[in-house]
């Protein structure tokens, strides 16, 4: 789809298995002619209220930025330890600035003197403005928008209004797609959707292509004398679809085939988690009133809500005819009882979705219509040491992920077809969402509002604080 270059936050598999992650990645990279930019990752882990397989301290940051493969300091999650001033935190963004290097945000909701602070710190980037009004307030403080479009956050259409008037502070941004979506297109699929709109062809090409380049410095030519030959050909400028990418002077790709041939690679991993059975999910039923996750088709925020809870034999159980299902996360670095609770917006009938990328510890998360199922759906994933998957009874999907619990050996189009399938048969189980299993990953983000579950409780997000399932009685 004519990539030159990559802007990598390798976050997600520091927090599995932390700077020897980072470097496995950096390594892995100089095997393809791609230019990756990657990050040091700023919040390893996440929070303080989860486990994560790693930490990676202000130390460890500073070495990191000081290589040149890491062209910027991460996503900054942490926004209440920026805001109350954590020396930690802000630590870590001094060694960014000292470096002159950028420092990336993530602020979701973040308005007004907060927003202003949190910029002030030396923040200049966020990627998780849901709405027009959020972004235009970050735009007007000075900072720069990435108008994100994935397979659960989709936030292009809410934003893409702000191209004419602050294009020069704009960027495209593909978080999170999963592999069957990453195959139909992504940066190259919102240059023509906004070409679609009416928008200006070079100030959309400016934020497709040059923005990027300029803010993060990256080694890529920008067609001027002497500069590396790192361009693409496509049909027209309508749907731009590239029929040939040059990265170096070489060609790449062509008709939407990659022409690397493949490279062996290790595998590193981090499981340390013995099956469970379905009593570990059991819930004692002590309130009749719980509080309930509401997943949202399309967005990475969740809602609170309160219910009344079905009872079964002492225990709390689910009710997939009122869309009250239980989610579990499992922590795989250890043995552990698994934290659960009661979430809706997955539409499940019956059986189980699980996952081991489970935002951003990577703990093992699953969604569930009764205990045996959930339990099912997370032992085939410890059987594999990762993966997604779905289970029916006797009827199994899985697409294993041997690369720390994240990432497959297949190629891409392998990846996509396995994907396919098991995002078909949560469908079947009864899912509405449109990406179940990339919904399912952010259940435990706990840096994204407002109730998320992580391996050790329930969370508000807004409080920033564990509290219980139950509600009273």
């Amino acid at each position: 789809h004519g990539t030159v270059a990559t802007v990598s936050d390798p976050h997600e598999i520091g927090n599995v298995l932390g700077v020897a992650g980072v470097d496995f990645m950096i390594e892995n990279a100089r095997q393809t002619p791609l230019k990756c930019c990657f990050g040091a990752p700023s919040c390893v882990p996440a929070t303080t209220f989860e486990t994560a397989g790693a930490v990676i301290d202000a130390e460890a940051v500073r070495q990191l930025l000081e290589r040149p493969e890491i062209g910027y300091l991460s996503e900054m999650m942490n926004y209440p330890g920026v805001l109350h001033a954590d020396p930690e935190v802000l630590q870590k963004i001094a060694h960014a600035r000292a470096l002159g290097k950028p420092v990336d945000g993530h602020a979701p909701g973040l308005r007004g003197d907060d927003a202003r602070r949190y910029m002030a710190a030396g923040i200049s980037t966020d990627h998780e403005c849901f709405t027009y009004d959020e972004a235009l307030d970050k735009l007007r403080l000075g900072m720069k928008v990435l108008i994100r479009e994935g397979s659960a956050a989709k936030n292009f259409e809410a934003l893409i209004g702000l191209l004419p008037q602050y294009n020069a502070q704009l960027m495209f941004c593909s978080d999170d797609k999963h592999p069957d979506d990453l195959l139909m297109g992504h940066i190259n699929e919102l240059v023509a959707r906004a070409v679609a709109k009416g928008y200006d062809l070079y100030d959309v090409l400016r934020v497709a292509c040059l923005h990027p380049v300029e803010h993060y410095r990256l080694p890529v030519g920008l067609l001027r004398p002497g500069d590396p030959a790192d361009f693409i050909v496509v049909d027209d400028l309508r749907e731009f679809r590239p029929t040939a990418t040059y990265i170096d002077g070489r060609l790449v790709a062509e008709n939407g085939r990659s022409l690397l041939a493949p490279v062996p690679f290790d595998r590193p991993n981090h499981f340390a988690v013995t099956p469970k059975t379905a009593a570990d999910f059991a819930l004692p039923a002590t309130s009749d009133r719980i509080r309930v996750i509401e997943a949202l088709d399309g967005q990475l925020i969740t809602h609170s809500q309160i219910a009344e809870a079905v009872v079964v034999d002492g225990s709390l159980a689910a009710d997939p005819a009122r869309d009250l299902l239980k989610i579990a996360v499992v922590n795989r670095y250890a043995d552990r009882q698994p934290a659960v609770a009661f979430i809706r917006g997955f539409g499940l009938q019956r059986g189980a979705i699980a996952s081991s990328v489970g935002h951003d510890s990577h703990n093992i998360l699953a969604v569930g219509a009764d205990d045996e199922a959930l339990c099912r759906a997370v032992n085939l994933l410890i059987e594999h040491r990762g993966g997604v998957c779905a289970v029916d009874g006797e009827r199994e999907e899985i697409l294993p992920l041997p690369v720390a619990g994240l990432m497959s050996d297949l190629d891409g189009w392998a990846v996509a077809e396995s994907y396919q399938r098991i995002d078909r048969m949560a469908k079947e189980l009864g899912s509405t969402l449109k990406a179940p299993f990339m919904t399912l990953s952010f259940m435990a983000l706990l840096v994204i509002p407002s109730l998320k579950l992580s391996d050790l409780g329930l969370f508000d997000g807004e409080r920033f604080e564990f509290v219980e399932l139950g509600f009273g009685r």
